[in-house]
């Protein structure tokens, strides 16, 4: 890769008017001398849907374990709905309304779809996360559940085991019980991984609404270009670690060091 593309220093475009949800500013992290995310710095307002590409080894993933708590912060911070959380822990970043899925399908294949984000509902509302704790039908945590699944277009797979879902109902099923936490910041690590081609036009359709029908702001890393260039307001591009650019979809695939960044590949 040659010099230019690699230090590059992009100026990221401005959200949506309004005081962003989610701050980023200098983010750095460092693991044994070796630099695996460097000086990130972005806003996003709420509501907006922001893109992260970049080739493989960007530090896509990395970025979102920065923000998520899931590794530690070299230097910078992470400031989410006004609130410092660069040192708050996973669960801690979690309660203030950062949700996350990530690129391995996670559920209780053993219990019903609908306990699965009963489950997430009744500990966001202070409940117990004992699946054998007693908790009646009328519970609001049930209530909570049913309208994430409806909108996951789950609904009529509540009473199936969860380990019954094909992998893209089981994506589906991730983002209900991460919805069934009410997340003001969802960052999606590529939820289309493993998904039959079938159903990535549906779980993409999941996503839109979940996005411009509830407003929920989204940052999401994702393969499936076609995909990403259709949902996001801007786009941000990782390359060796670093925020290469940060603009709408027209103008970063039209910048040729984007383009040279994925090796001349068409965006």
């Amino acid at each position: 890769m040659s010099g230019p593309v690699g230090s590059r220093a992009a100026a990221p475009t401005a959200p949506p008017p309004g005081a962003p949800v989610l701050q980023v500013a200098g983010l750095t992290c460092a693991i044994g001398g070796a630099v695996i995310v460097s000086d990130v710095g972005f806003d996003v307002a709420p509501g907006e849907f922001v893109a992260v590409i970049g080739p493989n080894g960007a530090g896509k993933t990395s970025l979102f374990n920065l923000l998520s708590g899931l590794l530690p912060v070299t230097s910078g911070s992470v400031t989410l709905d006004g609130a410092d959380i660069t040192s708050a822990s996973p669960a801690a970043r979690a309660r203030r309304g950062l949700g996350r899925t990530f690129q391995a399908s996670s559920v209780f294949a053993g219990l019903t779809v609908e306990e699965n984000v009963r489950l997430a509902a009744q500990a966001r509302l202070g409940g117990s996360l004992r699946p054998w704790q007693l908790v009646r039908r009328t519970d609001r945590a049930y209530e909570v559940a049913g309208r994430a699944l409806e909108r996951v277009r789950l609904g009529h797979r509540a009473t199936a085991l969860a380990g019954s879902l094909s992998h893209g109902d089981k994506r589906k099923l991730e983002l209900a019980i991460l919805l069934a936490t009410d997340p003001a910041v969802v960052l999606l690590d590529e939820p289309m991984a493993g998904v039959s081609i079938e159903d990535v036009g549906g779980l993409t359709e999941v996503i839109a609404g979940v996005h411009r029908e509830e407003g929920r702001t989204v940052l999401m890393v994702e393969h499936h270009m076609d995909v990403l260039l259709g949902l996001a307001d801007r786009v941000a591009v990782m390359h060796h670690g670093s925020l290469l650019a940060l603009d709408t979809p027209g103008r970063v695939t039209a910048d040729p060091a984007v383009q040279e960044a994925y090796l001349g590949d068409a965006l």
